[in-house]
């Protein structure tokens, strides 16, 4: 309201107006609904920066157990994939052969040797005094392969060891057509048949036995004498022309003098294969020793280095602080216990002593950030030193008073030492195995005794091939490899390790987590809508009653004037 006055010289006039400034327009709703909102999905947004640490964490987890995996396969490349101890296919399994040239011969060249896991490690003189040959025959010349050469009749081919085919020939077919019949069936006979151009227009049917050692027999049935024609035999039957000869491998073995039809040799020594290329002669030798393949032994420690150091880069990252004094920005798992586990178990493996003997055997040692170093030449010496005490610091042993018995199968868990009490019936069967006088810690399978499921010797299976009764006392060892595979394996293994339990638990933690923040997202939603249709309600009756009061204001005015 405004009042106005005006004065004259002989009158005083005083007028008074209504007016109001107050505008819906003046209320932001907008901003109060957004505000309201916001206040209400507070809580989903703290849950959205748990999930995007629980999604960090996870990461972390993967990679480290990816590289966890790593060194877990570089472990199994020693140690071996399986429990058992009979698998044979761990690094110290592995065989090769050393050659050694004594006198004129190049070893190298004149035999290559390949031995089988486990096979018995030794030394051999061999002498190499003739290879085995596969025999070959030629026809006479022809003037034209591909001209008809008139011929009828049947012959029977085959090598002494095969099975005999008969080859029909017509007046039609040509030398060329010859060989192909020959070969058509040179799986059944062991002959194969090649037409070869001696010079211009002169052409020979070459015979050819598929095996060393192997005489071809080759016999006329019927018709026209078509072995005679085609120059291959004489009147009498024999070999119009022998190419070569058969002939089979005739070796020296530790001065032991061996025959065979074929120049790659298996059936001599077990596990051990010999292929010839070239003599030696009865003045020279070459000695072949049969042993660990020491290349593949350095290179499966270098191959778990590796791994090793990967795994510790990773985990110094994890472990980095920033200059504030926090955890740095790529320190996911800083403080985390199951690193601080993992780390722990890991270097309690390799520090692990046996006899004495600790990494250092190897070239090992740690630098200042505790990676791994290695000094090649102390592991080449230790190799070639004592390969036996190498084995043992690093694998799983067992010692028995016994002989009789033997470790199939091992535990996870193999406890230091066992004494076992194992009676035998009459028979010769085991009737009972018993520890500290309890017989319900074993089971019995035929000549099997087999650790009882629940017990602390679950898992863990011998052999007794005995046939009395008798105790057995044993010990057991677990090198750095046995001790870091144990511990890691455990939390890597991608089906139940700790650390696949640990990503499943936060992945459905996450799970639960997001339905919680878009339950909360969508209450707010809610509420939003009910504010809007209230502040939409309170626009309404404002704009009612600025209408009204605008006709107040006008009708007070009107009066006034």
């Amino acid at each position: 309201m405004t009042t106005t006055t005006s004065t004259t010289s002989s009158t005083t006039t005083t007028s008074t107006s209504y007016s109001y400034s107050t505008s819906s327009s003046d209320t932001d709703w907008d901003a109060l609904i957004e505000v309201a909102v916001a206040a209400k999905e507070t809580r989903a947004d703290s849950i959205d920066v748990k999930i995007a640490d629980n999604e960090a964490t996870i990461a972390a987890y993967e990679e480290m157990q990816s590289l966890l995996q790593d060194i877990v396969s570089a472990a199994e490349t020693i140690r071996g994939t399986a429990d058992s101890l009979t698998a044979n296919d761990d690094i110290f399994s592995t065989r090769a052969a050393y050659l050694t040239a004594v006198g004129d011969v190049d070893a190298e060249s004149a035999v290559v040797v390949t031995a089988e896991a486990d096979a018995t490690i030794t030394t051999y003189d061999l002498q190499i005094l003739q290879l085995a040959s596969a025999q070959k025959i030629a026809g006479t010349a022809v003037e034209d392969k591909t001209a008809e050469l008139g011929l009828s009749g049947t012959f029977s081919l085959q090598l002494e060891n095969m099975e005999a085919v008969e080859i029909e020939i017509s007046e039609d077919m040509t030398l060329m057509e010859i060989a192909e019949a020959i070969n058509a069936n040179s799986d059944t006979s062991g002959v194969s048949a090649t037409v070869l151009e001696v010079s211009e227009g002169s052409y020979r049917l070459i015979l050819s036995a598929d095996e060393t050692g192997q005489e071809i027999v080759l016999t006329d049935v019927s018709g026209d004498d078509v072995s005679g024609s085609l120059g291959l035999t004489n009147e009498d039957g024999s070999f119009t022309s022998e190419l070569q000869e058969a002939q089979s491998a005739i070796i020296k073995i530790d001065g032991i003098e061996v025959t065979r039809t074929t120049n790659t040799i298996d059936d001599l020594v077990d596990g051990v294969t010999f292929n010839l290329y070239q003599e030696t002669g009865e003045e020279d030798s070459i000695s072949v020793e049969i042993s660990n393949d020491l290349t593949s032994i350095k290179s499966a420690i270098t191959a778990l280095v590796d791994a090793y150091n990967l795994y510790r880069e990773w985990a110094v990252t994890q472990q980095a602080t920033s200059s504030a004094g926090g955890a740095s920005d790529d320190a996911v798992l800083f403080g985390d216990s199951t690193l601080r586990a993992v780390n722990t178990a890991i270097a309690d493996a390799l520090s692990t002593v046996i006899d004495t003997d600790s990494m250092a055997l190897l070239g090992l040692s740690y630098d200042e950030s505790n990676y791994l170093v290695l000094d090649e030449t102390t592991l080449n010496e230790a190799l070639l030193a004592d390969v036996d005490a190498i084995e043992d610091l690093l694998a799983f042993q067992m010692t028995s008073t016994s002989t009789d018995i033997a470790l199939l199968n091992r535990s996870s868990n193999m406890p230091e030492s066992l004494s076992l009490d194992i009676e035998v019936d009459s028979d010769g069967n085991i009737s009972s195995v018993s520890v500290d006088g309890d017989s319900s810690l074993f089971t019995i399978s035929g000549s099997r005794i087999k650790g009882a499921e629940g017990s602390i010797y679950e898992g863990i299976t011998f052999v007794f091939t005995g046939d009395e009764s008798q105790s057995v006392d044993l010990t057991f060892s677990s090198g750095i490899v046995e001790k870091l595979y144990s511990a890691i394996e455990s939390y890597s293994n991608s089906d139940d390790g700790i650390l696949e339990d640990m990503m499943v638990s936060l992945t459905e933690t996450n799970e639960d987590l997001q339905e919680d923040a878009d339950d909360i997202r969508s209450r707010a939603e809610t509420y939003r809508d009910t504010l809007a249709a209230r502040y939409a309600a309170y626009q309404v009756a404002i704009e009612e009653a600025e209408s009204t009061l605008d006709y107040l204001e006008a009708l007070l005015n009107s009066g006034n004037d």
